[in-house]
């Protein structure tokens, strides 16, 4: 019998990680909840996952740079990504009218993304909890009939909630990505035109766009560049680099050219794009 593909979350099943796997996955695969993105990759380093799902940049909120260093540590393979649109709706339980609600509870950034909502309703007081999925969650388990999540559709759906309110985020373009991460970075998909790179470069004049001038040279396309501190070394920085090609012969090329002018260069993964949110 074949067994279900098992992928790490970082929070509890409904969470937005969870729907992002579904959406890169599909429904037929089994979860591992995780309290911490830490234990995401410990779970795969010990082979009790085949897979992380991790979220790596947000649209409002910026780049969540502590997974960059996980990534970078633990040596994963970025295997694909998937963008996932960040829609938050009240949940009660069945029967609750919105007069009813005195308090909402949520994940800090999600109450954050959901300002002026609550601005029009300063009656209902608004608790942060430690995961959108766990705050509907308990609602379920301890009926609270004066209370609401604010959280996604799957949430309602997996712990029998109703939507009271929908799209209550201000920002209603507001996405996130997420990385699949593999343990082993062997196998690359046929059709690639993505990849995501680490390195550090010289700390001449001009050393970081000597390596920007060889990728615009052969048509390489950057789509992102994150830079971080080398820790306990002053002026030291790891770039992040997302890039994208439609010659592989071009990528290629770019990437033989570019290791002469850079230390500690890592190929985190090459994937197919998926941004399609």
């Amino acid at each position: 019998m074949k067994t279900k593909t098992r992928v790490a979350i970082q929070g509890i099943k409904a969470s937005f990680h969870e729907e992002a796997a579904y959406k890169f996955f599909g429904r037929d695969i089994e979860t591992v909840e995780c309290n911490s993105f830490k234990q995401t990759c410990d779970v795969l380093d010990e082979n009790k996952a085949d897979f992380v799902v991790m979220a790596i940049e947000n649209s409002i909120a910026g780049s969540l740079l502590p997974n960059y260093t996980l990534i970078r540590e633990y040596n994963f393979a970025v295997v694909g990504e998937v963008y996932l649109p960040i829609q938050l709706h009240l949940l009660a339980l069945p029967g609750v009218k919105f007069e009813d609600i005195k308090i909402a509870t949520s994940h800090p950034i999600a109450i954050r993304q959901c300002v002026d909502f609550f601005e029009e309703f300063p009656q209902i007081q608004v608790i942060e909890g430690n995961d959108t999925a766990a705050c509907a969650k308990k609602i379920k388990d301890n009926q609270l009939k004066d209370t609401v999540a604010i959280a996604n559709a799957l949430a309602a759906e997996t712990y029998g909630l109703d939507i009271i309110e929908r799209r209550i985020e201000s920002n209603k373009k507001n996405f996130t990505r997420f990385l699949i991460l593999r343990k082993d970075k062997t196998e690359v998909e046929k059709g690639i035109n993505k990849a995501s790179i680490c390195f550090q470069v010289g700390h001449h004049v001009g050393a970081l766009s000597q390596v920007l001038q060889i990728f615009a040279e052969l048509n390489v396309n950057l789509t992102k560049i994150q830079s971080m501190p080398v820790l306990g070394r002053r002026n030291e920085y790891y770039f992040y680099v997302d890039i994208e090609w439609k010659s592989i012969e071009n990528y290629d090329t770019a990437i033989r050219k570019v290791l002469k002018f850079t230390v500690n260069f890592n190929i985190m993964g090459e994937y197919v794009k998926n941004d399609k949110v």
